[in-house]
């Protein structure tokens, strides 16, 4: 009996915890319900395309509520993302500007200085000439294009010519000014202060060579370990280098420590530089001088060739002249035979 009335509760007790359990199971579903009906108030009652009531149900009003997107979702770390923000690969340089001189109808001067292309590539001059008349003179031409050239002299200046072909004369004479008008190099040659005799002349070769191409040439003295101390070794040596080809090059000033290097610049005298520019403009002459022989020998075999045409053209005119003037021959006398008949009378006093 005592075991009994100490192990199991009594059954009014049971009920009081059984009502506690549900009092409290209940108070905690009235507040879940109240919280998921405040996050479903504070998300889904103001969509893009209107509100909807808080009595409907979420599932009925779903399209309401969330409608479907009509774009592809891109990942926010994608190239194409990257690309429709402006950045990554699909950034491109702005294109560059091609500059057009005004022409034609876009020019606003009423009065022109003319010239035209000839043939020898040569411009040569119409004189001054109004607006009208320098366009009418462009039609005439073959349809060609009234360029301005020169917009700043008085009056200013046109050319009569086509675009397409000026643009690519323009384009070559660019060119070829960039690659006259390269900027020197710096050439380096690099050499212990231990060096050796023979391998000293190659270094002093390669320097001259370098030197009488146009170039500045860094003379560098390299130390290894503990042979920095011997850095007026260095000195004397760049010192010679410079004493050998004093004919042809200065020294920059006094070598100069870089880290565990010494170096030095030289760079071409006067001279140097003037006899390469004669050699360059030579060469530009004689390269001009063998255009104008060539388009001379090809306008002269031209001429040949149109000269020995009209020769050949004349010949056969010639034969066919004589051929009519025997078949004319040979009808007059088949036409006095039918006329007086054939008799030995006729024969000796026609003979």
């Amino acid at each position: 009996g005592t075991r009994k009335d100490r192990g199991s509760p009594s059954l009014g007790e049971g009920l009081v915890r059984t009502r506690a359990t549900i009092s409290m199971t209940m108070s905690a579903m009235k507040s879940t319900g109240m919280l998921v009906a405040a996050v479903l108030a504070t998300t889904c009652t103001q969509p893009s395309n209107g509100f909807v009531p808080t009595t409907t149900s979420v599932g009925r009003h779903r399209s309401a509520i969330a409608p479907p997107s009509t774009e592809t979702s891109i990942a926010p770390g994608t190239a194409l993302s990257a690309i429709r923000r402006g950045g990554g690969r699909g950034r491109r340089p702005p294109p560059k500007k091609v500059y057009v001189p005004p022409m034609n109808g876009e020019i606003k001067h009423d009065e022109l200085r003319v010239n035209v292309a000839s043939k020898d590539g040569k411009d040569e001059s119409l004189g001054v000439m109004s607006k009208a008349d320098a366009l009418a003179k462009a039609k005439e031409l073959g349809g060609l294009d009234l360029i301005l050239i020169n917009a700043n002299s008085d009056p200013p200046v046109c050319k009569i010519v086509d675009y397409s072909k000026y643009r690519y004369e323009q384009e070559k004479k660019r060119k070829e000014k960039a690659k006259n008008s390269k900027a020197t190099e710096i050439k380096e040659v690099k050499m212990s202060y231990k060096i050796g005799d023979h391998d000293y002349n190659v270094r002093l070769k390669a320097a001259s060579k370098f030197i009488k191409q146009g170039n500045r040439v860094k003379a560098t003295i390299m130390f290894r370990g503990r042979e920095v101390q011997h850095d007026n070794l260095g000195v004397e040596l760049l010192q010679r280098l410079a004493n050998d080809m004093e004919e042809i090059c200065n020294m920059e000033g006094r070598p100069k420590r870089e880290g565990r290097n010494l170096g030095v610049l030289m760079t071409p005298r006067a001279e140097v530089v003037k006899a390469i520019n004669d050699e360059k403009r030579k060469k530009e002459r004689e390269k001009k001088k063998s255009k104008e022989t060539s388009l001379a020998k090809r306008i002269e075999a031209e001429e040949a060739k149109k000269a020995e045409g009209e020769k050949e053209l004349k010949l056969i005119n010639d034969l066919l002249d004589d051929e009519d003037d025997d078949l004319f021959d040979d009808d007059m006398d088949a036409s006095l035979d039918e006329l007086l008949g054939k008799s030995t009378v006729t024969d000796d006093l026609f003979a």
